[in-house]
């Protein structure tokens, strides 16, 4: 029986092959988009899953606020981690570790003539052996019970022995020596395996914490409990039964024990537990300096492939149920001999089902396509093969569901026809007809809806990142490089001699000297206070250095005062227009010559410049300083000549920039970058969602359109004769395309009605998440209106004007 439902099948796909094919095209992809969407979810869903126990897993951070301004951050102060492993009751397991980035690495007794050495390795932590009972790694040479014990002891994950010993085995590496930043003597105590799961914790280098605690190395910061960043984090593992709410109280406690705060201090700090399913996806706090997903992005996700299967779907269903009088004789006559509802239903399904596996084999080969086209949006780790069970398993699922999505209404409808009628031919005169036009109707405007929405959402996505980008920030940006030089390199001589090599290069227009540009990512803030006499004004002020040309270079515009030299001293400061309202000052030139308190000592402002965005336009303008002092300007900013014809100005500039660079620092990587490419950064996430949702839009359109042509070779069949003879009695070629085209026009239309509110809330709320936005104006909702209309009347005039322009004598002719 199933064989023979299969049989008829196949005939009724092969009879039908143009239906057939928007069928197939249409649903193949909706479930590649779905797949492709699939396989980022699953990806970043998956991480962390494997750690024993991972629900009673936390991180400690840290949460300060200053002058009602929050300052959030992954790490805590590295006195808390000692202190709760000796005091706080509940723990099962408290494991502190210390980030240390971008190391140089030599390996004295390699192979070769001289020491191997390796520049700017990542993944290395101090930490001790109660971070492998927090993850669970899996011991290949050393033993855990005596690594990481002694100070100047090393572990290594397999991948990183290999690196660094590539001629030896797991048992030889053991006991060889690894120096790091030409200092720090280290031994090889163990080897681990790599994680072979998608995790977080990627570190590859473990140092003992002892190495810190007990030599020279340990930081300043080691025993401060004022001292808050995110090289030192804190992971724990609760006991069995313990409430996550007890060890937050024990913290607050722990720290107000031990932290003695001055009298003027005004800041709160919190210690929060982050759960370890949390560190993935919270953007609040960072991730080890790695890729964070967002749950919203993710959800979103979901929302558009739910959506290009329901378009697939629908254009299943109107298809079907448009050609069901084709079919009524068929079933009328199979009635007559005998077949029951259900098994027509059965039958109808299973033309679905064979419908919908093709389709699914069409889409898998065309997902490497959609992974190409969506390369900067997937995860670097993220793999696709179909014989990964999990696909498979969703590609199963998603065959069930679109068949019973799509088929089971039509093989309703179909089933239903009663044989007397239908061998009557009077199928047409029953009501179901026009509610089953209804019904298409109603499927086809929420397939244009659908449609409308991505289109205007796009628009409005790329819109405002075309205002972030374009949007005048204060401050010249465009034609300005920079680069800093190493934090350890205390030597004067050798930036004064840098900097002179750099004047003399004719392609550079300015050079300055600063702590950062203008906007970057990098945060400094300190406590400022300032009396007026009556009340003293004690703020959190965003601080930055230059020298006299930080201010020409990047023209930034003074409204009062001057740029006076700076020196060492900082004996006057530059502060800007919010900073200037916050202190009082109804008018710039108020407050010259005013002193603010920074540091215990008095600074004189010498002058306010206007507001500039310090960092994206997702944040507002904060109160700056901006201030000199010579040691600590580590950033070369430089302004190039402008472009020449040939465009080669700025690319001889930069190779004589690293020639000078090379010739100071021989031994340092030379890193150069672009201001404006920097800025452009901040909006990548707004980037790969425009990027999404063009996509997202352009199938949507392709979609819609092929169930629109669908549904008008359909009606246009149906009303050949009334075509002939409208031409016989003398109706023109734009008349008939007119009268065939109006009720499509009109259900687009109806479409971007709909759309509109629903656009309209979903744009407002995501620009929310900036504090300065574009306007979200009239043309662009009739923008989006207008390009679906052109989309639609293309595909209607693909039809109907050749409908239009047949011979009415074949047309009459037609039985």
């Amino acid at each position: 029986m199933i064989k023979n439902y299969f049989k008829i099948a196949i005939r009724n796909l092969r009879r039908n092959k143009i239906f057939s094919a928007i069928n197939i095209f249409g649903l193949a992809i909706g479930i590649s988009a779905s797949l492709v969407i699939f396989l980022i979810i699953n990806y970043d869903f998956s991480f962390d899953k494997f750690e024993k126990d991972g629900d009673r897993i936390y991180r400690v951070v840290t949460n300060s606020t200053f002058s009602g301004i929050a300052y959030p951050s992954s790490g805590v102060t590295v006195p808390l981690g000692n202190a709760m492993r000796n005091e706080v009751t509940g723990l099962e397991v408290t494991a502190p570790f210390y980030i240390w980035d971008s190391k140089k690495v030599s390996i004295p007794n390699s192979s070769i003539d001289k020491p191997a050495i390796y520049k700017k390795e990542e993944k290395i932590v101090f930490t001790d052996r109660s971070y492998f009972k927090l993850i669970t790694y899996k011991w290949i040479a050393g033993s855990p019970e005596v690594s990481l014990l002694q100070p100047y002891q090393t572990v290594l994950t397999e991948e990183n022995a290999k690196h660094y010993f590539p001629n030896l085995t797991n048992e030889e590496i053991i006991g060889k020596e690894i120096v790091f930043s030409d200092t720090v003597h280290t031994t090889v105590t163990g080897i681990v395996k790599n994680l072979d799961q998608n995790t977080d914790f990627t570190f590859k280098t473990f140092i003992s914490r002892a190495t810190l605690e007990k030599t020279s190395l340990k930081p300043q910061e080691w025993d401060m409990w004022d001292n808050t960043n995110s090289t030192s984090q804190l992971f724990i593992k609760l006991s069995l039964g313990t409430n996550p709410a007890q060890i937050k109280k024990q913290i607050a406690q722990l720290y107000n024990k031990y932290h003695k705060p001055d009298s003027d201090d005004n800041s709160i700090t919190e210690y929060d537990l982050q759960p370890l399913s949390d560190v993935h996806f919270n953007t609040t706090y960072d991730n080890f300096d790695q890729r964070i997903a967002h749950k919203s992005t993710l959800y979103g996700l979901m929302a558009v492939a739910a959506f290009l299967l329901l378009l697939g779907c629908i254009n299943f269903i109107n298809l079907t149920t448009a050609q069901a009088t084709q079919r009524a004789k068929e079933i009328g006559i199979r009635k007559t001999l005998g077949s029951s509802k259900k098994q027509l239903v059965i039958q109808f399904l299973s033309e679905t089902f064979l419908l919908t596996i093709i389709a699914t084999i069409l889409s898998v080969i065309i997902t490497p396509l959609l992974l190409k086209a969506f390369e900067d949006f997937i995860p670097s780790g993220l793999h696709f093969t179909w014989q990964q069970p999990d696909v498979l398993l969703f590609l199963f699922s998603v065959t069930l569901l679109v068949s019973l999505l799509s088929g089971f209404y039509p093989a309703l409808i179909l089933s239903s026809y009663n044989p007397v009628s239908v061998l009557k031919n009077q199928t047409n005169k029953n009501n179901s007809n026009s509610r089953n036009a209804t019904i298409r109707k109603t499927l086809t405007v929420s397939q244009f809806v659908i449609a409308q929405v991505f289109i205007i959402a796009t628009i409005i996505v790329s819109k405002q990142i075309s205002y972030s980008l374009n949007k005048d920030m204060g401050f010249q940006k465009n034609g300005i490089v920079y680069f800093s030089i190493n934090y350890h390199d205390t030597s004067k001589t050798n930036k004064k001699v840098l900097l002179q090599k750099l004047k003399a290069i004719p392609e550079i227009a300015a050079i300055s000297l600063s702590s950062s540009p203008p906007s970057s990512k990098g945060t400094w803030s300190s406590t400022l206070k300032y009396k007026d006499g009556k009340k003293e004004i004690e703020s959190d002020v965003q601080i930055k250095l230059g020298d006299t040309n930080y201010i020409r270079l990047y023209n930034l515009k003074l409204l009062a005062g001057k740029n006076l030299p700076f020196s060492d001293t900082v004996n006057s400061l530059l502060i800007n227009e919010t900073y200037s309202k916050i202190l009082g000052f109804k008018q710039p030139q108020e407050a010259i010559g005013k002193y603010i308190e920074w540091e215990n000592k008095q600074d004189a402002i010498a002058g306010v410049v206007a507001d500039f965005n310090q960092k994206s336009l997702h944040e507002v303008i904060k109160p700056l300083v901006i201030g000199s002092r010579t040691s600590a300007e580590r950033t070369f900013n430089i302004a190039l000549q402008p472009q020449n014809a040939e465009g080669t100005v700025w690319k001889n500039a930069i190779s004589k920039i690293e020639k000078s660079w090379k010739e100071i620092y021989p031994e340092e990587d030379f890193e150069i970058k672009f201001l404006d490419e920097s800025i452009a950064k901040y909006y990548t996430r707004e980037q790969h969602i425009s990027s999404l949702l063009l996509w997202a839009t352009g199938l949507a359109i392709f979609i819609s359109c092929l169930g629109l042509l669908g549904l008008v070779i359909y009606t246009t069949n149906q009303r050949t004769k009334e075509i002939g003879i409208r031409k016989v009695v003398g109706a023109s070629v734009t008349q008939i395309v007119s009268l065939l085209s109006k009720d499509f026009i009109r259900l687009v239309i109806i479409a971007f009605v709909i759309a509109i509110p629903i656009v309209w809330f979903a744009a407002n709320k995501w620009l929310q998440n900036f504090a300065y936005k574009t306007n979200v104006s009239v043309w662009v909702f009739l923008g989006g209106g207008a390009i679906m209309l052109i989309m639609a009347l293309f595909v209607l005039l693909l039809r109907t004007y050749k409908a239009a322009i047949a011979n009415p004598v074949k047309s009459l002719r037609t039985e």
